[in-house]
């Protein structure tokens, strides 16, 4: 972990390094709360702030992807190459969709002056009601 976040241009603090471990071990979609869970289940070590703080890090330094589902519901993806998500209503599960499974015919007009970064696609599922 501390070669991951030095080649990426992160000093390594302790805290860092923990909540890296907890991010990368399991490479699942988690929440800043899940990672906080992870990081402090023998014992608190990290605050909330520093957590959200060292994703905002790594997000910024290309370590992982936020992926907003809803206002206020944001997961950490360790797996940053293109692809897209369902987002599973019920339980709350992000699970990936390989890039090459979803075509995207056009795109609207852009704004003067502007141009696409990416286009990241979340499909929001939820069970069927039975009848």
């Amino acid at each position: 972990m501390l070669e991951v976040l030095r080649d990426a241009g992160v000093n390594p603090t302790s805290q860092r390094v923990e909540i890296g471990y907890a991010l990368f071990s399991s490479c699942a979609h988690l929440s800043a709360e899940e990672i906080m869970q992870r990081v402090n289940a023998d014992y608190p070590v990290v605050s909330k702030a520093t957590v959200y703080n060292t994703l905002g890090l790594f997000a910024g330094h290309a370590l992982v992807r936020e992926v907003i589902v809803e206002p206020g519901k944001v997961f950490y993806d360790p797996n940053v190459s293109p692809h897209h998500h369902f987002y599973y209503v019920d339980s709350g599960d992000l699970v990936d969709i390989p890039a090459s499974s979803l075509q995207i015919g056009t795109l609207p007009d852009l704004p003067p002056e502007t141009e696409v970064e990416k286009v990241e696609v979340v499909i929001r599922l939820r069970q069927r009601a039975t009848h």
